[in-house]
C-alpha cells in the first residue's frame, strides 16, 4: 500500500478501549463528577457513584477519564488518588474481583485457597501499608450485581467495614438499584448517580470529526462522510458502532487503493458489521419497489452518499423508459419510496417538502445492490442515471 492510500495512520485510537484526550460531548458530565469528587475526598470523604447510560454512551470512557484527571490532580488530604478498573463481565464473582482489588494494592494470592473475608484482610493490610484514597471502577457491573454481590455493600460502605478510603464506581447499561439490599441502595444518593443521555446525531458527527483528527490522515475523509455514518447510527446514539464504521470504512477504501473514505465504503464496511438487506428480502418487493431500489442505487454509485428524491424521480422515469415501461405516477413514487422507507431499506430526510428530501441507502454498497437489481429485474447493465 502507498504511503498516500494510507489514511489509518493511529487506528488505536478509534478501539473502544482508547480513552481520549478529549470527550467531545461529555464535558458537561466530565466537569460534573471531577468536582464532586474533589470536593469529597478534600473533606476525607468517599464518594460512590452509580452511572449509567445505553451501549456506547460513552460510559466506560467518562470514567477512565475522570479517573485519570483525579490521579493527575495530585494528592487531596496528604492522600493520592489511587484508580483500580475491573470489567465484570470478565470478573463475575466477588472472589474474581478481589483478586484484581489485591493486585492493585501489591498483594498477589492463588486464585483457590482463600475466602472473600480472608481476602478483604488482606486487601485491608495492603491499604494500610500505603494510604490512598482509593477510586474502585466495576465496569458492566450488572455481571456482578445480578450474582447477589457482597462487595457492593462492603466498598461503598469502606469507612464504616475498616477498609480505609475508597470510592465506589459503579458502571451499567441498566439501573442497578432494583438488584441491591436496601442498605447498598442507600449508598448511592441523588448526588451519587448520573444517567448518561444517548448521543444525538450532532454530538456522533462531532464524535467522529475529533477521533478522525486522531486516527486518520488529513483530508481523507470529509463532513458529509461522517454525517451519513451518524445517520446510519440513528437514534440509538452508539458512539462505539460509529467509531467502527469508521475504521472499517477506512480499510475499504485502503483495500481499494483510495486514499479517501467515500460513501460506498462507509455502505461496504457497515454491510460487513451489520448485514440487513438478504437476497430473501428483495425477493418480497414488488416490481415497482425493486425500480425505485435500481434507480436509487445507480444514483448513489459514486461519492453520493444521499440524492434529492426529485434527481431520483428524474432517474427513474429514466429507468422505466430503459425497460420500455410505463411512467409512474408522482403519487405512486412517494408511496413506493415510503414503503421502503418502512422497511427499512431507505432513509428520507425531509427539508419542507416531499421534492426536497434527500434518500439514502446505506445498508449495502449501491454497485453490488444495482447488480442484484439489475440481475432480478433483467436490465442490462448500462450503467445509466
Amino acid at each position: 500500500m502507498s504511503p498516500a492510500s494510507r489514511i489509518l495512520v493511529r487506528e488505536e485510537t478509534l478501539d473502544p478501549s482508547f480513552v481520549p484526550p478529549k470527550l467531545v460531548r461529555r464535558e458537561t458530565e466530565l466537569a460534573l463528577l471531577f468536582r464532586r469528587f474533589r470536593e469529597s475526598l478534600g473533606k476525607g470523604l468517599p464518594h460512590p457513584l452509580l452511572l449509567t447510560g445505553g451501549i456506547g454512551s460513552g460510559k466506560t470512557a467518562l470514567v477512565r477519564r475522570l479517573a485519570d484527571d483525579l490521579e493527575r490532580g495530585g494528592r487531596l488530604r496528604d492522600l493520592p488518588v489511587r484508580p483500580t478498573y475491573v470489567n465484570c463481565w470478565r470478573r463475575a464473582s466477588d472472589r474474581t474481583v478481589m483478586l484484581d482489588l489485591l493486585r492493585s494494592v501489591g498483594v498477589s494470592l492463588p486464585d483457590r485457597g482463600y475466602g472473600l473475608s480472608e481476602m478483604l484482610d488482606v486487601f485491608e493490610q495492603g491499604v494500610r501499608r500505603s494510604p490512598a484514597h482509593h477510586l474502585i471502577l466495576l465496569d458492566e457491573a450488572a455481571a456482578l450485581v445480578k450474582q447477589g454481590t457482597k462487595l457492593v455493600y462492603l466498598l461503598s460502605r469502606s469507612r464504616e467495614v475498616e477498609l480505609g478510603s475508597i470510592s465506589l464506581v459503579l458502571v451499567a447499561a441498566e439501573d442497578l438499584l432494583p438488584y441491591l439490599d436496601a442498605a447498598s441502595r442507600s449508598s448511592f444518593g441523588v448526588t451519587r448517580r448520573l444517567a448518561l443521555a444517548p448521543y444525538d446525531r450532532d454530538a456522533i458527527e462531532a464524535i467522529l470529526a475529533y477521533r478522525s483528527e486522531l486516527a486518520l490522515r488529513p483530508g481523507s475523509v470529509a463532513p458529509e462522510i461522517l454525517g451519513q455514518i451518524a445517520r446510519i447510527v440513528g437514534r440509538g446514539g452508539d458512539a462505539r458502532f460509529a467509531l467502527e464504521l469508521l475504521a472499517n470504512a477506512a480499510h475499504a477504501a485502503e483495500e481499494a487503493g483510495e486514499g479517501e473514505i467515500g460513501a460506498e465504503h462507509v455502505r461496504r464496511g457497515k454491510g460487513s458489521l451489520l448485514p440487513t438487506v438478504s437476497e430473501n428480502q428483495l425477493e418480497s418487493l414488488s416490481t415497482n419497489q425493486l425500480g425505485v431500489l435500481l434507480a436509487l442505487s445507480r444514483s448513489l454509485k459514486g461519492k453520493r452518499s444521499t440524492v434529492p428524491s426529485q434527481r431520483l424521480r428524474a432517474n427513474h422515469a429514466a429507468l422505466l423508459e430503459e425497460l420500455g415501461g410505463p411512467a409512474m405516477s408522482r403519487t405512486t413514487f412517494w408511496r413506493t419510496l415510503k414503503e421502503l422507507e418502512r422497511d427499512g431499506l431507505v432513509s428520507l430526510e425531509s427539508a419542507g417538502s416531499g421534492e426536497s428530501s434527500q434518500v439514502a441507502m446505506d445498508e449495502l454498497p449501491a454497485s453490488f445492490l444495482a447488480t442484484l437489481l439489475e440481475e432480478r429485474l433483467g436490465v442490462a447493465r448500462s450503467g445509466k442515471g
